[in-house]
């Protein structure tokens, strides 16, 4: 299992939203949240962010089905 920080999850995977916009959608369990390693450091687990990624793609494929 390879955990991932914020700034890995924005860099490496493509997930360019700001900070405090993946936190309101951690919030709103639109993203997956991170777990606590410490008490100032968490990290997102790479399996996780990889599925929330994969699952946008199949919501743009299904909306392109949809329209064509």
């Amino acid at each position: 299992m390879r955990l991932l920080s914020m700034d890995e999850v924005r860099s490496l995977k493509g997930v360019n939203y700001s900070r405090a916009h993946l936190f309101r959608l951690i919030r709103a369990g639109k993203f997956p949240a991170p777990i606590k390693l410490g008490e100032n450091r968490n990290a997102f687990v790479e399996t996780e962010v990889d599925a929330w990624i994969e699952q946008r793609v199949v919501e743009r494929d299904a909306l392109n089905a949809e329209i064509h």
